[in-house]
C-alpha cells in the first residue's frame, strides 16, 4: 500500500487481480497489467521448467497448469488431479506419477507450495491430500487468462501468503467431531479449519471467510474453532470491514485489511 498511492479497498481489489510483484508498479492500465503477467508466465516461469526438466509434453503442462490454478482451495492429490485432467482433455499421457512430477516442477520455479491436510485433534497428517496455493495471486490468474477470479478462494491464498511471509508453517486443518442425525443416528462429521499455522510451539488457527451475511454463515465458520478446545488463537479473518473483538470462546475476528496491514495483527 505504500507504493500503491490509493485507498485500501481498492488497494486490496488490486492486489486480488494482479497479486504484488513489484514490476507491475511500472504498468499503467488493466490491459498492460494482465499483458504483463501473461508474458512473464510464458517466457520465465514456463521456459524455466520447460528447459530444466526437459518437458515434452507441453500442451498437456500448461493444460495441467490451469487445472491446477482452478483447485485454489480445495484438497486434491495426485491421482484426482489426474482423473480430472484426463476426463476433460483424453490424454493418456498423463498419469498421478506425471502430476506428481509436474507440480514438483511448479514449487521448484517458485509458482506454488503445497499446504498437507492435519487432522488436529489426532495431531497428525492425513492421508495424500493438500492444498496447493500460489506465491503470487496475480501469476495464478494469468495462468487462467483471468477468466477465474474468485475473491474468497483467491483471498484465502493471500492469507496462506501473508503468514508464510511472516515465519510461519500452514497446514490445512481437520476436526472429526461425532453428532446425530436428524433420526438420531450417531455419525462422524469432518469440518475444515482453513489454516493451521505453527511457529516453534506456538499455533494460530485460522478461517478465512470473504462474507458473513448471516448468523448461521458465522456459525459455520466458528464452529470448528469452537471445537478444537485448545488454548491457542484462533482468528476468523472477514473480507468486510470490521472492528476486531473477540467473543466468549476467544475467537477474535479481524477484517482482512486490519489482517494484511498490520505486521502485529496475529498478536
Amino acid at each position: 500500500m505504500s507504493a500503491y498511492g490509493g485507498p485500501k479497498e481498492d488497494g486490496l481489489s488490486e492486489y486480488l487481480m494482479y497479486g504484488g510483484l513489484p514490476q507491475l508498479l511500472t504498468q499503467e492500465g488493466d490491459e498492460k497489467k494482465a499483458d504483463f503477467l501473461c508474458h512473464l508466465y510464458r517466457t520465465v516461469y514456463l521456459r524455466d521448467i520447460y528447459e530444466r526438466n526437459e518437458i515434452s509434453l507441453k500442451p498437456e503442462f500448461e493444460e495441467l497448469s490451469e487445472t491446477l490454478a482452478s483447485s485454489v482451495g480445495a484438497l486434491v492429490n495426485a491421482l484426482n488431479i489426474a482423473n480430472t485432467f484426463r476426463s476433460k482433455s483424453k490424454s493418456l499421457g498423463i498419469t498421478d506419477k506425471t502430476v506428481s512430477a509436474y507440480i514438483s516442477y511448479m514449487q521448484e520455479a517458485f509458482l506454488v507450495e503445497k499446504a498437507g491436510r492435519f487432522d488436529i485433534k489426532g495431531r497428525k497428517y492425513i492421508g495424500m491430500l493438500y492444498k496447493c496455493y500460489y506465491q503470487d495471486v496475480g501469476l495464478r490468474n494469468a495462468i487462467l487468462s483471468f477468466r477465474q477470479v474468485e475473491p474468497s478462494h483467491l483471498m484465502e491464498n493471500i492469507i496462506y501468503n501473508e503468514m508464510r511471509m511472516r515465519g510461519w508453517m500452514v497446514d490445512a486443518g481437520n476436526i472429526f467431531h461425532r453428532t446425530r442425525n436428524s433420526e438420531g443416528v450417531q455419525q462422524r462429521v469432518t469440518l475444515e479449519v482453513d489454516f493451521v499455522c505453527n511457529k516453534g510451539s506456538d499455533r494460530i488457527y485460522i478461517q478465512s471467510a470473504r462474507r458473513l451475511p448471516d448468523g448461521e454463515k458465522v456459525e459455520q465458520e466458528k464452529r470448528p474453532l469452537r471445537l478444537i478446545g485448545d488454548s491457542y488463537r484462533k482468528l476468523l479473518v472477514v473480507g468486510e470491514h470490521t472492528k476486531p473483538w473477540s467473543d466468549e470462546h476467544g475467537i477474535r475476528t479481524i477484517s482482512i485489511y486490519d489482517f494484511l496491514l498490520n505486521p502485529r495483527s496475529t498478536e
